[in-house]
């Protein structure tokens, strides 16, 4: 897909901005409104944006997490992803990917692609050779991840309970750096 749009990548250490983090709180709304399988269902609380941003800020404090963000040209947040680094003396050379998340009305626009590309430079540059990363069974990021070479690793079943109440799976995924 050809990207449409404008966009710069920053790799975010501290979320004391009040303009980002109210930003970071809409984009987590607007994804579990609109579906995503990150954690919550929707409705989104406030208490849930807040408490799910002070974590991510206490772990970029720890130095084992980053966060990426993309911003249109006119400053705006498009999209983030976070990349949990294994601090373990065996997993020195991998790392997570996280809550990849992009606005609903950014979408398919090449952002998660942008966003995807500079999470595994970041991870490259951090000296990590390996990712691994889950997604729901059947979530559009499925056949996203396969088009940007991720592999396959296998399957968890009844890993996330929906709103319903209905267990769902997840796919593993992992890619070679």
């Amino acid at each position: 897909m050809t990207m449409t749009m404008t966009l710069s990548i920053a790799d975010i250490s501290t979320l004391d901005d009040g303009r980002l983090r109210a930003e970071l709180e809409a984009l987590l709304e607007d994804a579990v409104n609109s579906g995503a399988s990150v954690g919550y269902h929707a409705p989104l609380a406030p208490h849930w944006k807040r408490a799910f941003w002070d974590g991510v800020a206490g772990l970029l404090s720890g130095g084992a997490h980053r966060l990426l963000i993309a911003c249109g040209p006119d400053g705006d947040l498009l999209g983030g992803v976070q990349l949990a680094l294994c601090t373990k003396p065996n997993g020195a050379h991998r790392a997570e990917v996280q809550k990849l998340l992009v606005f609903t009305r950014h979408r398919r626009n090449g952002v998660a692609r942008r966003l995807m590309a500079a999470v595994e430079d970041t991870a490259r540059g951090l000296g990590r050779s390996l990712l691994v990363l889950d997604t729901l069974k059947g979530d559009s990021g499925e056949p996203f991840y396969e088009a940007t070479g991720w592999r396959r690793a296998g399957l968890i079943p009844g890993y996330a309970v929906e709103a319903d109440g209905a267990l769902h799976d997840t796919v593993l995924f992992y890619k070679t750096l």
